[in-house]
């Protein structure tokens, strides 16, 4: 990117209710077969559109045509059972029904590259695609074949490894990776969580991103932000193993958060994308509160590599409210531009 302070969404925006029920995680799709083909591609673009008019620069499908940010990708592949369900702890914060591992997990076929393509095929600007980093992967499965955490995810780093190389292909601009899980398990994030997120990058020449927040909007996650005290100093246990590490940029929370912004010099160096919207509440940030979270940023990152950016996904909020934090973005993103350029 050559534009300063270029803007992106973190994950999710919002689906139209004609494809699935709003303001709801895991919701089920309103259509089937060829019609659901064609409606989740009428709601990328019109995802896309909503983007372009709130000025954001790096564009994406806003995940319309999965479910959700993990399982939607594990669908796709073999010796996963999702009829064998079992009850997990999610990043030890709520319990969930999940798939079992069964047997060796494969790749069969490209998972997300034909919608790229289709992206790729809707606009000219730089576009970011999201894929689940292998550690959150293996947080949201039950294990039976395996036996261990860490052998899973260097089975999903290889299979992401293959899905980002054609992702690439297709024309996509910047892999980002997905990894809530690196915010609660620091200990096995340091022994191989960043190596595993290293494999899956291997050999791409696009630029890669790590996005690690505090994740969505909903109970479970802000009864958690409940019990994290005054600071939330959690990235302060994997910046520097991630500073040391290829990723390109660092995508992390800020807007409206306990997180002392002096972290972000753990990853000096690094291109940071800067949460500063919240997606934990329906209030639509001003711009100007957008552009003082980002100047508060510009103390430990440098211009040229602060990439302003949402906090999460917003896939549980009012479409409405989605787009006017995305108006906010683009604009607070602007102000700050200006001032810089002035």
């Amino acid at each position: 990117m050559t534009k300063l302070l270029p803007t992106s969404t973190a994950g999710s925006l919002p689906k139209p209710s004609w494809l699935a029920e709003p303001e709801k995680l895991w919701s089920p799709w309103k259509l089937d077969g060829d019609v659901l083909a064609e409606g989740r591609h009428d709601a990328l673009r019109l995802s896309l559109t909503d983007q372009q008019q709130a000025g954001i620069d790096i564009v994406s499908d806003g995940e319309q045509t999965r479910q959700h940010f993990v399982t939607t990708f594990i669908e796709h592949l073999s010796g996963v059972d999702f009829e064998k369900r079992e009850t997990v702890r999610i990043r030890d914060r709520y319990d969930a029904s999940v798939p079992t591992v069964v047997g060796a997990v494969t790749r069969e076929r490209p998972v997300f590259v034909d919608d790229a393509r289709f992206l790729r095929s809707q606009t000219d600007q730089p576009i970011k695609w999201a894929l689940p980093g292998p550690m959150t992967m293996v947080d949201t499965l039950y294990d039976a074949h395996y036996g261990s955490r860490e052998k899973l995810a260097w089975e999903f780093a290889t299979i992401l490894n293959q899905e980002a190389k054609e992702l690439q292909d297709a024309g996509v601009d910047i892999i980002q990776f997905d990894e809530p899980a690196f915010n609660v398990f620091f200990d096995e994030v340091n022994d191989w969580g960043v190596a595993a997120l290293e494999k899956a990058i291997e050999g791409l020449t696009c630029e890669t991103a790590v996005h690690v927040c505090y994740g969505y909007g909903i109970k479970a996650n802000t009864d958690w932000k409940e019990t994290l005290g005054a600071e939330w100093r959690q990235y302060e246990e994997i910046f520097p193993k991630l500073q040391a590490s290829d990723i390109d940029i660092v995508s992390l929370e800020s807007q409206n958060s306990h997180v002392p912004i002096d972290l972000i010099e753990l990853i000096r160096g690094k291109k940071v994308m800067v949460g500063a919207i919240d997606v934990a509440t329906t209030d639509i940030e001003t711009p100007a509160q957008v552009a003082d979270t980002l100047r508060q940023a510009l103390q430990f990152v440098d211009p040229e590599n602060l990439y302003p950016s949402t906090n999460c996904g917003m896939a549980p909020l009012p479409r409405s409210v989605a787009r006017g934090k995305l108006a906010a973005l683009g604009a607070g993103a602007a102000l700050l531009r200006a001032e810089l350029q002035a």
